[in-house]
């Protein structure tokens, strides 16, 4: 993940003091551990400002609303206390060069500054500091205590210090191009380390870009570089210390991330601001997402192999209990025949009552043959009884194997994180599992979100322009079936195959042709646990005729009046990949 550097917290810096200042704090709430936001009003619009200390993604930057769950941080109680409807009157670097600014308020603009908030961008060590007007930290979202640093704790009630003074030296627009190339040629290597090593104020990507500017390879030495490729070298390092001193920037995309200096774009971007969210959100979903992907897949594998075993063995017994009735006629066949019966017999062999074939029933020797035909059919009720007693549980966790196979048969669509709808459609798989009790998490207590906060399902058109919509998880199969759906609409699901429930909307008065069922019933065989198989059966009928049993789980339903065609999951798959990029389009825009 690429961090925030020098750079990139310059160009925010100058975005927010052209857009945000002066402004009023109104609202103030932690989302995380890591990230604080500020509902800040200006005269013209309102918006929230993200700070975050995040090991690897801290920065700060106008983002999107936070989540409407309660905050329990202590760090935002204090900052709300303290610091809540006074006004952001500047943003101001600490120090030349440090990652780090301080946003001062005031009781209104141009009053005495009664609170300074700084905000550290320094990897891991990044933090935000809330220091009074006389330097005392009031709080801090990481306390840092001397055994931990005896450099710089950081602690409340301590008087704030800066961060410990950079050793190289700083670059300046003054410094002559010989100076400047004397100093990176010094000791010979790479050209990327050496700048890195010589100058503060750079970052891995700032020079890998510069290099690149420049027709260089980064990895090159600085013994190999002619004097036209030092010329054109110290050409881009002018261009970004006069872009550092203008604040005049260019945010875009690279092959590698991002920059805002304009150097080897792929594509721009229309501010720092919407840039930085955007990379941050989607790097740390994507990463939520993964962790979240794998949590789910291993708990479902561990109780899906459980209740397989524990299926097995009711099979068993059940296999077992089919005997109860070869007892009953073995007593009813030994009774009708007692007076073949002799002391000290372990066996006797009857003929059949129907075939008349030898039937051989063991006995036992220390009793009689009235005695061996009661024990005989004490073993008929004994058996029956088995199978009444195992014949609903063996219901029950077949009910529960065919749901989580259902939540396994929606996961595995989750493929790779493309937009952050994604990793919303996977947390409400969690929360589903949670309020079902198979999931356990003391930190994730929160409940199903409300229908105007859901995730959406998967959007597609058929091939004469119908809409396509498929359920991503259970609550969207739910929705999607019993309150999306109308009576012009047709349902398609995979028959007796786990996956997501298929809606193909139609006007009325419409009616699909065969190549727009083909297309629904494709795309609910992909979308299904039958995936990698050639062909899937599937059916399909109108959403009047879907019903939910009562006290069912989440996705589960019943139908009647279907139909079958067969859907061909590899047509989907391979036909419909511009479908495919335009539906994640669509999501990525609609969310933005």
């Amino acid at each position: 993940m690429q961090p925030v550097d020098f750079t990139t917290l310059s160009a925010l810096r100058w975005e927010l003091q052209a857009e945000w200042l002066p402004s009023r704090l109104e609202q103030v709430y932690q989302r995380d551990r890591f990230t604080l936001c500020l509902a800040l009003r200006t005269i013209q619009k309102r918006g929230w400002l993200t700070i975050s200390w995040h090991p690897q993604a801290a920065r700060l930057h106008i983002g999107d609303p936070p989540p409407r769950d309660p905050d329990t941080f202590t760090f935002s109680q204090q900052v709300r206390h303290q610091v809540g409807n006074l006004a952001l009157v500047a943003i101001a670097p600490v120090a030349p060069w440090e990652r780090a600014l301080d946003l001062q308020f005031a009781r209104r603009p141009g009053d005495a500054v009664l609170w300074h908030l700084y905000v550290e961008v320094m990897g891991k060590y990044s933090n935000a500091i809330l220091v009074n007007k006389d330097h005392q930290i009031v709080t801090a979202a990481h306390q840092v205590s001397a055994h931990q640093s005896s450099v710089r704790p950081i602690q409340t009630g301590q008087i704030y210090t800066l961060p410990p003074s950079l050793t190289e030296p700083a670059p300046t627009l003054d410094e002559s191009q010989a100076r400047w190339r004397e100093r990176i040629s010094l000791v010979p290597g790479e050209i990327r380390r050496n700048l890195i090593k010589n100058y503060r104020g750079l970052s891995s990507a700032l020079v890998l870009s510069m290099v690149q500017a420049a027709g260089l390879e980064p990895t090159r030495s600085t013994d190999d570089l002619l004097d036209a490729d030092w010329q054109r070298l110290f050409e881009g390092w002018q261009t970004w210390l006069k872009t550092l001193e203008r604040g005049q920037f260019q945010p875009g995309w690279t092959d590698f991330g991002y920059t805002v200096v304009g150097w080897s774009l792929t594509k721009p971007a229309n501010s720092v601001q919407d840039m930085v969210h955007a990379y941050y959100r989607d790097r740390l979903n994507e990463q939520e997402f993964t962790q979240l992907r794998h949590q789910i897949a291993q708990k479902l594998k561990t109780i899906l192999a459980k209740l397989y075993q524990k299926a097995d063995t009711f099979r068993s017994r059940l296999d077992h209990s089919d005997q109860a009735d070869r007892s009953k006629d073995q007593a009813d066949l030994l009774m009708a025949n007692l007076h073949a019966w002799e002391p000290g017999m372990n066996a006797i062999a009857l003929a059949d009552f129907e075939t008349g074939a030898p039937v051989t029933i063991p006995l036992n020797p220390e009793k009689n043959a009235v005695l061996n035909a009661q024990s005989l059919y004490k073993k008929h009720q004994k058996l029956r009884r088995t199978r009444a007693a195992i014949e609903p549980l063996l219901s029950d966790v077949q009910s529960e194997i065919d749901y989580l196979e259902q939540v396994e048969a929606a996961l595995s669509q989750f493929d790779d994180y493309q937009a952050p709808e994604d990793l919303d459609a996977l947390e409400e798989i969690r929360e589903e599992l949670i309020q079902q009790k198979y999931l356990e998490d003391s930190e994730y207590q929160k409940p199903l979100r409300k229908d105007d906060e859901a995730s959406q399902p998967r959007k597609f058109t058929s091939p004469s322009g119908f809409e396509l919509l498929i359920g991503r998880n259970n609550r969207q199969n739910d929705r999607l079936t019993f309150r999306t759906a109308n009576d012009y609409d047709l349902w398609f699901h995979t028959q007796e195959i786990p996956g997501s429930h298929v809606l193909l909307r139609l006007e009325p008065g419409a009616i699909a042709d065969k190549k727009d069922l083909q297309f629904a019933a494709n795309a609910a065989a992909y979308h299904s646990r039958a995936r990698q198989s050639e062909q899937v059966p599937v059916t399909y009928t109108q959403p009047k005729h879907v019903y939910k049993p009562k006290g069912a789980k989440p996705g589960t339903v019943i139908y009647k009046q279907e139909r079958i065609i067969w859907g061909n999951p590899g047509d989907f798959s391979s036909c419909s990949d511009a479908d495919l990029n335009s539906a994640v389009n669509r999501e990525i825009s609609q969310k933005d």
